[in-house]
């Protein structure tokens, strides 16, 4: 987990002068940005540290290997079902809800059920017909 205690650790060097900066520019008079950006910077530091405490308990992923070949992280990550057209159906519904909350209830209503019929037929669908397992 290198690669990711890395990333939330620079993204924490990154929000301190930011916040510093903030606090400078707006003479410490503003205090709500002020604490969503030391809020924003401990939130990386805490999981940065999580990530840093509990990739040292762990042993080395491929990943983290340097000389480590593509092979090495080879196995089994699920079954998924070769072509599917459930996942459009997904977004659109989600694109109908969006829309729901800008135009109104009803529409928000039928995107949610087309929502619900979408999600149903996408986890039943390795069940039945040509992919089932």
């Amino acid at each position: 987990m290198r690669v990711e205690t890395k990333l939330f650790l620079y993204l924490f060097i990154f929000f301190v002068p930011v916040t510093l900066i903030y606090g400078f520019w707006s003479k410490w008079s503003e205090p709500i940005g002020l604490t969503a950006l030391v809020l924003t910077a401990l939130l990386f530091a805490l999981s940065g540290f999580y990530l840093w405490m509990t990739g040292r308990k762990l042993p080395l992923r491929p990943e983290d290997n340097a000389t480590g070949e593509i092979e090495d992280a080879e196995g089994n990550y699920g079954y998924f079902v070769a072509s599917s057209w459930t996942p459009l159906w997904l977004a659109g519904s989600g694109a109908i809800i969006f829309a729901g909350l800008a135009v109104g209830w009803w529409l928000f209503i039928i995107g949610a059920f087309l929502g619900v019929v979408a999600v149903c037929l996408w986890v039943f669908e390795s069940f039945h017909g040509e992919y089932s397992i």
